[in-house]
């Protein structure tokens, strides 16, 4: 076992020297010994609770990853953060919170870690905000640190044929149609989620797991495997094992997430078609590197990205076939093949990317990832768009979808209740062009997704039929013509907040463009007639958000983030 020296470490603040007699008193009640106070203390911050699927495992292993901490001659100490469960509230008030966790969970493990002077840290996160909630927490902090996701779900099973929640979501739409009994709808709700783990198809957050390991801080195809399996165990017993191991080499968070790390993880979200979320969460997570990494910097490294993994849902497959397929570092294997990688970015295990593809072997036969040479699309799982609508950018995922340009009249709606209920009511006309406005992370406040209006429009045989402009966000089960993030958004009187009934918009997600074609001579009229709007949360934490948050395309932050510190946690 190694020896550590406290001297550097932050815990020598709450364990050595006569002075700190008092708080050693304290683990003494937990029947810790002296020679256990002596080692470095290992946070284990687990997002675990019974609030939905997603999370009910990690607990359980948070638990196991102190057999590997004890292993590798560290104490560990494991306490818990919330989540908000997306799929629980969508379509709702709810919604409201679920961006403001990410910052909530950032912040309550900082300062957990903070307040006791922790030394290193692994994360357990299931569900969406979650996963970018603790790696901020991580890359705030930069403690040596290991992020672990608790797995996915595994597919439900729906008349011989896979299904996830978002089949769920849709069925609503298709009952709204008449296009199905309300049977179907209870058949199918019932077996859609069959246990443990977070939603199954490229979702937020498995889009997010994948990020973790392309990124660098998740252990080797780690991520992928399904939340039922024993072999979680075993990963979070190695991730305590591991993280001591960083303790020892003083390898942290900011030496592993650099730029060149955060392209890859950019490219790898592109390949999967993954979640329109992601284009919030790198650069949020970037700033808290201190690394300026926007929307459009996320954009660029989409571009020129293939398309190579059939995952929902604009695919065919869940991540449990991904997992069977060889997981994320298969994917990588051809992308760095071709050129779309740097492989010289350190990771976790001590090594760099590289060095941990090359023990992955190419596997021709499975069918979830295809070889870059011959992708399901030369580019664009994801796409980011910028134009007279959106000045400070907007975001698609095109994965899967056909038509790539859509021009049709404004539907404006100031929320999105007002938009599902018209949806709902079958009053929205092939062709048209949806605006939900107000809903950005200061006007919602929060930035909801809006995934039960765009599955009802899915339900009812729409999906492709109109398109959808949002200054909120989508879910990364949402499919179809969908834009979020645009940006400035309509509570600062973004060009979003003077759109029309009746105003042409066009759009290009091959070109990149989302364009509002009305003269300038009658916005200008419109912008002296606008006035802010007041929303209902004028106290409490979304009044506070709103008070604090900052502009989607750079992350929708609450802080400065890392080039305004004067010192950094991991070196009190």
């Amino acid at each position: 076992m190694t020896q550590f020296d406290k001297a550097r470490l932050p815990s020598r603040h709450v364990s050595v020297g006569p002075e700190r007699a008092p708080h050693r008193s304290y683990y003494y009640a937990m029947g810790i010994t002296e020679e256990e106070i002596a080692r470095p203390f290992v946070a284990l911050a687990s997002a675990g609770n019974n609030s939905a699927p997603c999370n009910t495992t990690l607990d359980g292993q948070a638990d196991a990853a102190q057999a590997g901490v004890i292993q590798g001659g560290g104490l560990p100490r494991r306490f818990n953060t919330i989540t908000v469960t997306d799929g629980i509230a969508m379509g709702h008030q709810g919604m409201k919170a679920s961006l403001v966790s990410r910052e909530v969970i950032a912040d309550s493990v900082e300062l957990s870690v903070r307040g006791h002077c922790y030394d290193a840290l692994v994360g357990f996160a299931g569900c969406d905000k979650s996963l970018p909630g603790m790696m901020m927490a991580m890359l705030r902090l930069n403690i040596p640190s290991i992020f672990v996701y608790g797995g996915s779900i595994l597919p439900g099973r729906y008349k011989e044929r896979d299904v996830t929640v978002v089949d769920v979501f849709e069925v609503v739409g298709k009952y709204a149609a008449g296009a199905c009994p309300i049977e179907e709808v209870h058949a199918l709700e019932k077996v859609a989620c069959p246990g443990h783990g977070a939603c199954g198809g490229q979702f937020t957050a498995n889009t997010m797991a994948c990020v973790g390991e392309a990124i660098g801080l998740s252990l080797p195809n780690s991520n992928m495997v399904p939340a039922p399996y024993s072999t979680r165990e075993q990963i979070a017993v190695a991730a305590g094992a591991q993280v001591m191991e960083l303790v020892a080499r003083n390898l942290r968070p900011r030496d592993i997430c650099t730029r060149e790390a955060f392209i890859n993880a950019a490219r790898v979200v592109a390949a999967t078609g993954g979640s329109t979320n992601a284009a919030l969460h790198l650069p949020a997570m970037a700033s808290e590197a201190g690394i300026d990494f926007d929307l459009f910097d996320v954009a660029e490294a989409f571009k020129s990205t293939p398309y190579i993994a059939d995952l929902k849902p604009g695919g065919q497959y869940v991540a449990k076939d991904m997992y069977e397929a060889g997981g994320v570092y298969m994917l990588m294997k051809t992308m760095l093949a071709g050129g779309l990688l740097n492989g010289d970015c350190i990771t976790v295990t001590g090594r760099t990317l590289g060095e941990n593809i090359d023990q992955v072997t190419w596997n021709p036969d499975q069918k979830v990832i295809y070889d870059v040479k011959t992708p399901l699309s030369p580019t664009g799982g994801v796409v980011g768009l910028r134009g007279s609508l959106a000045p400070d950018g907007a975001i698609v995922k095109v994965a899967g979808m056909h038509r790539l340009q859509f021009e049709g009249p404004a539907r404006c709606f100031d929320c999105e209740e007002d938009a599902f209920a018209a949806v709902e009511a079958r009053s929205i006309v092939e062709g048209a062009v949806v605006i939900i406005r107000y809903e950005g992370p200061k006007g919602g406040p929060g930035m909801r997704e809006m995934l039960s209006t765009t599955a009802a429009l899915y339900g009812l045989g729409m999906g492709e039929k109109v398109a959808l402009i949002t200054d909120g966000r989508f879910s990364g089960a949402t499919r179809g013509f969908c834009i979020g993030h645009v940006g400035p958004e309509a509570a600062e009187g973004g060009p979003i907040a003077l759109v029309e009934d009746g105003d042409t918009i066009r759009i290009d997600a091959e070109d990149g463009t989302i364009d509002l074609l009305v003269e300038d001579a009658i916005l200008a009229e419109r912008r002296a007639r606008w006035q802010p709007r007041t929303n209902d949360y004028q106290s409490g934490v979304l009044w506070r958000y709103a008070r604090n948050v900052g502009p989607a395309y750079k992350g929708a932050l609450t802080h400065p983030g890392a080039q305004a510190e004067t010192h950094v946690y991991a070196d009190i």
